[in-house]
């Protein structure tokens, strides 16, 4: 909109430049006649009366006013002819860029919709490595455990029939010693 409202302001600013601060055209053939006469005048008489002054300012100032008005009725045609081009080259655009803007919207979308489910994928993902390292910890510990209670069946073992032996030799000894007491 901002646009439009820069277009218009040059084409106004350039049709009041144009009017005002342009110089006046190439005379006319009227007008070239006219100053011929007046310089005939002049010459003739050596003197130019004042009433030939006037009406040939008069003359001068209506034929510019009049070559004015029709410059600035054509440029009012055409400027009021181009501002409406202008809007309607405005609207089409806006209604090109909302449609473009509403499609990029929805695409925003999917691919929102789209990224949330691979988080989701990727958390449920990590979250499974999560358990699954986890059991594995929890599975090797378990191995060692094991392991170590194995080492200590062995020292179990191993002790209980040590016990086993002195629990024997110390039988023995006391019968040795029952038998030399008596």
């Amino acid at each position: 909109m901002s646009s439009l409202y820069s277009r218009s302001k040059d084409l106004s600013s350039r049709s009041r430049k144009s009017l005002s601060d342009s110089p006046p055209s190439s005379p006319s053939p009227s007008t070239k006649t006219f100053r011929q006469e007046r310089a005939s005048r002049s010459d003739s008489s050596g003197v130019e009366s004042p009433s030939d002054r006037l009406s040939s300012r008069t003359s001068t100032y209506t034929r510019r006013e009049n070559r004015l008005a029709s410059l600035s009725k054509t440029d009012d045609d055409s400027a009021s002819k181009d501002y409406k081009k202008l809007y309607e080259d405005a609207l089409a655009e806006n209604e090109k860029l909302k449609s473009r803007l509403d499609d990029s919207k929805q695409e925003l979308t999917k691919i929102r919709s789209q990224l949330d489910r691979v988080t989701q994928r990727q958390d449920r993902i990590s979250e499974r490595s999560t358990v699954f390292e986890s059991e594995k910890r929890e599975k090797e510990a378990l191995e060692k455990k094991v392991s170590d209670m194995e080492e200590e069946l062995k020292v179990l073992t191993e002790l209980k029939s040590d016990n086993q032996r002195l629990k024997d030799e110390n039988g023995a000894l006391i019968r040795v010693i029952s038998k030399l007491s008596k």
